[in-house]
C-alpha cells in the first residue's frame, strides 16, 4: 500500500452518530486504510459540552467547544458535520468549504434546504461535499442512484424513509393499537422525539425525498415544491379495513418523472399486502427504484442508529480520500448530473397527479344512498374497484362504507369528495387515502 500521509479529519458533533463514526473508524482502521489507499486520522472534534460522558474514548483527540475554530484548523483536510439542524451547520459547512476543506455530512435538512448554495460553494473551491448518510442511514441509496444506476433513466422511486412513522404504522397494524398509544411507545423507546412533529407530519421524509429526487432525475433541490401529509390523522379503523381488503398503509415518499413533469409527494399510501414495501416493518427503511434498463429494484436496511449511519459516513470519507488527487472536474457530481446540465422540468401540482383511492364514509343505512354515491363518482369518471359496507356499531344510525377506486386525477377525486360530503345521508368528513400498486 502507498505510504502517503494520513488524511486528517475533524468531527463536528459527538452525539450518537459522532461517537459511532469514531468507533467504526477506530475498529476498522486497517480495513478502511486498505480501501482508501491511506489512513484516516481523526485529529479534532467539537462538542457543546466537553465534560459530558461519551460512548467513545476521545482522550487522544483534540476537543474544543468552538466549532468555528475546528473548521479553520489548518491540520484538517475533511470536516465531518454531525451536529444536525440548519444553523449553525450551514455557516460551519460554508466556512469549511471556504477554507478549502472537503465536507462529509449526515444532515438531510441542511442538504434539502441549502444544498444548492453549498454545492455551488464547493464547486467554486474545487472540493467535495459527501452526504450518503443524510438519507436512509446505512442504506447506500445515494451511491446507487448516483453511480450504480448512471446508465439508466430513473423513472420513479418510492421509499419508506422515516423509521419513526414505519414503526408506528407497523405497531398499529400488528397489535391493533391506536395512534396515540404507539406514539407514546415510540417516544419511550427513543424512536420519536418529545416533539414528534418533524417525523409524524412528514417533514423529515420530505427532506430526504428532496435529495433522492434531485439525484434520480437531475433536477434542482426543491423542498418547497413537495406535497406533504403525515400520519397524525390515521385511524385504527382504516388500518383494519385496509388489511381486510388485502392492503397495508405505509407512509411513503414518492417521486416520478415523465413527460408531464416531476411528481414529488409524501403521504400515507395503501399498497398491496404482498408487495415488498408492505413487508418492511418496524424502524427499517426501504427504497423501491424503477429504471428503464434495470427494471424495478429495492434497497432495504437500517435507516437510523449510530452504527448504520456511521457506516455511510465512513464510506463517504473513503470516497473523498480516494478522490483527493482527482481533478475536481472529473469527480462524480454532487447531484449525479453535471451542474450545467440540470433539468428544469416542472413539478406537477397534486391536482394533476393520478392514483387509485381508498374512501371511507359514514352513510345512513337506507336504500338509495349507495346509488347516490355511485352516481357522483360516475359523474367525475371515477370507476369503483370494490365497495364494502362494514358492520355498524350497536344502535348506530350510520354504517361505515369503504370504497376502492381505479386511478383518477386528484382534482376529480377532490370534487367528488366535496359533492358526496354534501349529501344529507353522509355524516362527517370522508376519509381519503391514495393507493399505489407499483405494477
Amino acid at each position: 500500500m502507498s505510504k502517503l500521509a494520513s488524511v486528517k479529519v475533524g468531527v463536528l458533533g459527538l452525539g450518537t452518530v459522532g461517537c459511532g463514526t469514531l468507533d467504526v473508524l477506530a475498529r476498522n482502521a486497517d480495513e478502511i486504510s486498505r480501501r482508501a489507499g491511506r489512513s484516516i486520522e481523526v485529529v479534532a472534534a467539537a462538542a457543546r459540552d466537553l465534560s459530558k460522558p461519551r460512548a467513545f474514548d476521545c482522550s487522544e483527540i483534540s476537543l474544543t467547544d468552538d466549532p468555528y475554530a475546528l473548521v479553520a484548523d489548518s491540520r484538517i483536510d475533511i470536516v465531518v458535520e454531525l451536529i444536525g439542524g440548519t444553523e449553525p451547520a450551514r455557516e460551519l459547512v460554508l466556512a469549511a468549504l471556504a477554507n478549502g476543506k472537503h465536507v462529509v455530512t449526515a444532515n438531510k435538512a441542511l442538504i434539502a434546504l441549502h444544498g444548492n448554495e453549498i454545492f455551488a460553494a464547493a464547486h467554486a473551491q474545487g472540493v467535495t461535499v459527501a452526504f450518503e448518510a443524510a438519507v436512509a442511514g446505512g442504506i447506500p441509496v445515494i451511491k446507487t442512484l448516483r453511480e450504480g444506476l448512471a446508465g439508466n433513466t430513473v423513472q420513479s422511486l418510492a421509499g419508506i424513509i422515516n423509521g419513526t412513522c414505519n414503526y408506528m404504522m407497523t405497531a398499529m397494524k400488528d397489535r391493533a393499537a391506536n395512534f396515540d398509544e404507539v406514539l407514546v411507545e415510540a417516544q419511550e423507546l427513543g424512536y420519536a422525539e418529545a416533539d414528534p412533529s418533524f417525523d409524524i407530519d412528514g417533514v423529515d421524509a420530505a427532506h430526504k425525498l428532496t435529495i433522492l429526487a434531485a439525484i434520480a432525475f437531475g433536477v434542482p433541490l426543491q423542498f418547497e415544491n413537495i406535497y406533504v401529509e403525515g400520519i397524525r390523522d390515521i385511524a385504527l379503523d382504516d388500518v383494519r379495513y385496509a388489511e381486510a381488503l388485502g392492503y397495508s398503509i405505509k407512509h411513503l415518499a414518492i417521486a416520478a418523472n415523465d413527460s408531464s413533469g416531476v411528481q414529488l409527494r409524501v403521504h400515507p399510501t395503501l399498497i398491496p399486502a404482498r408487495h415488498m414495501l408492505a413487508n418492511v416493518n418496524g424502524v427499517m427503511n426501504a427504497v423501491l427504484i424503477r429504471g428503464d434498463a434495470v427494471g424495478q429494484m429495492m434497497l432495504s436496511g437500517a435507516g437510523a442508529g449510530a452504527e448504520p449511519t456511521a457506516s455511510s459516513v465512513v464510506a463517504d470519507l473513503v470516497d473523498v480520500v480516494r478522490a483527493l488527487t482527482t481533478d475536481p472536474g472529473n469527480r462524480v457530481p454532487h447531484l449525479a448530473f453535471q451542474p450545467d446540465a440540470l433539468s428544469q422540468a416542472p413539478v406537477c401540482p397534486m391536482a394533476d397527479v393520478e392514483s387509485a383511492y381508498y374512501l371511507r364514509m359514514d352513510a345512513r343505512d337506507q336504500p338509495g344512498v349507495l346509488a347516490d354515491i355511485a352516481r357522483i363518482l360516475a359523474s367525475h369518471e371515477i370507476s369503483i374497484e370494490a365497495i364494502r359496507q362494514q358492520e355498524p356499531a350497536a344502535a348506530a344510525v350510520t354504517v361505515p362504507v369503504v370504497i376502492l377506486t381505479q386511478r383518477v386525477r386528484e382534482q376529480a377525486m377532490q370534487l367528488a369528495i366535496a359533492e358526496m360530503t354534501a349529501l344529507a345521508d353522509i355524516h362527517g368528513d370522508i376519509v381519503r387515502y391514495r393507493m399505489e400498486t407499483f405494477a
